[in-house]
């Protein structure tokens, strides 16, 4: 009989979510120099308005799909054209604060690897918005899109030269799907569900509908997934377990000092 004893692996315990306040200060905060720092790219028309050429005819020489192909299909109806303004109006923000509260909740790891991709990308992104201004696609008439917030709403914007709240020559990167694209990837890496990958139908409408409604290029959304793409490289997912995946058995109670498990003793 050729046994050994070797100590029994304590079974990880689930972690720790972080202090509520904190978290709330902390999100509060990045709001806030977001918000800033949007304000500190305004002034600067005419070099949007050239980025956004630029940005146009790179597209053209690029062979990527007309942004009046997806627009096309929304003109096809008052109602759908403004459900499309109506998603892009209220979606964004609240999808990805249920999905960050959720994942506190329930998947405290989760939650601190997507609050941190979070504030990369939005930090990422706030400095490209600084580097290089960009008119959105409805307000380039070489485009010949329509503002489809201005003429059937509902408008999150107001004319630009009196819209204090927000910068509309941002547009590049687009965070509407950066944001949405993270809160899919969250949830799947987060959950087990064989249905999972249907969340990628999040970021799938909201590419339609910010490209169709004329706020973002393609590129904005390409770029975007590439600054995502980089965070979640450098910020790693926790590894799945039984406690970051949610599953529901018990674990084995963590083995006290000195306790042995019989190993090989059926050899």
């Amino acid at each position: 009989m050729n046994a050994r004893t070797e100590p029994a692996e304590a079974e990880p315990v689930t972690p720790a979510r972080p202090p509520i306040v904190r978290e709330l200060l902390l999100v509060a905060g990045l709001f806030l120099v977001y918000k800033f720092g949007r304000q500190l790219a305004t002034g600067h028309t005419a070099e949007a308005y050239r980025n956004a050429h630029d940005v146009w005819h790179a597209e053209r020489w690029l062979h990527l799909p007309g942004e009046g192909t997806v627009q096309s299909l929304l003109l096809h109806g008052d109602t759908l054209t403004r459900a499309a303004n109506t998603y892009y109006a209220t979606v964004h923000f609240p999808a990805t604060l249920a999905f960050l509260v959720w994942l506190y909740l329930r998947r405290p790891a989760h939650y601190v690897w997507a609050r941190r991709v979070l504030a990369a990308v939005t930090a990422a992104a706030l400095a490209l918005h600084l580097a290089f201004p960009l008119a959105p696609p409805r307000m380039l008439a070489a485009t010949g899109l329509v503002d489809t917030a201005r003429v059937y709403g509902p408008s999150v914007y107001g004319p630009p030269r009196t819209d204090h709240l927000s910068n509309q020559f941002a547009a590049m990167p687009s965070l509407h799907f950066g944001w949405a694209l993270m809160v899919a990837i969250g949830l799947i890496v987060a959950t087990r569900s064989r249905w999972r990958g249907l969340w990628l139908l999040h970021p799938l409408l909201t590419l339609l509908v910010i490209v169709g409604t004329a706020n973002h290029y393609w590129l904005d959304a390409i770029v975007a997934g590439a600054l995502l793409g980089v965070a979640l490289t450098v910020i790693h997912a926790p590894r799945r377990t039984a406690t970051t995946a949610g599953r529901g058995a018990a674990l084995p109670a963590p083995a006290k000092a000195g306790d042995q498990v019989l190993v090989g003793a059926a050899r």
